[in-house]
């Protein structure tokens, strides 16, 4: 009997993307195209498993001190943290561009543990990580959080793009 070798499937989230994704109004003009909803983080996990069979998820996140309790959550919901320091925009808020540890993980550190990926972003900025993952078959999906935030770059992964929007009812926190 031939025994079937079951795939590793990893996630690597770009927070920011997912939460601002999700939960922020478009508009275009004065006329709302988007309207957002808040992700609950624990639904979303068990998407991952349940729907691509994803063992570990990476969550990429800026480090904010006074959040450890929200950390502490996310960790029990079984993501794996991955920090980036932040420092402080033009109006005071804290910014951590994750977009390099994420590259970094999926196409470095974490690349010879898992047979496909789940990339989590509908940025542009990882067109270069998709190309490389497609070109190694070990691109799975990209999970973007609305079509209205697509970047114009994820184009040509039409064949790997799965939309959270579609999903909502089994996601959202309630």
């Amino acid at each position: 009997m031939k025994k079937v070798k079951k795939n590793t499937v990893y996630a690597f989230i770009d927070s920011q993307n997912l939460n601002l994704g999700t939960s922020k109004d478009i508009y275009k003009g004065k006329q709302r195209i988007y309207q957002g909803w808040k992700l609950d983080f624990k639904k979303f996990r068990q998407y991952l498993f349940d729907k691509f069979r994803v063992q570990k998820a990476f969550l990429f996140i800026g480090y904010i001190k006074q959040d450890e309790k929200l950390y502490k959550q996310l960790r029990s919901f079984d993501y794996k943290l991955v920090f980036k320091p932040t420092v402080k925009d033009n109006q005071g808020k804290p910014k951590g561009n994750v977009d390099a540890e994420l590259v970094l993980h999926a196409a470095a550190v974490e690349y010879p543990n898992y047979d496909k990926a789940v990339i989590v972003s509908g940025d542009g900025d990882f067109h270069c990580l998709h190309e490389y993952l497609v070109k190694n078959k070990k691109l799975l999906q990209i999970i973007i959080p609305n079509r209205k935030s697509e970047s114009s770059l994820l184009k040509q992964f039409q064949n790997f793009k799965v939309f959270l929007v579609r999903d909502k009812d089994k996601v959202e926190r309630r």
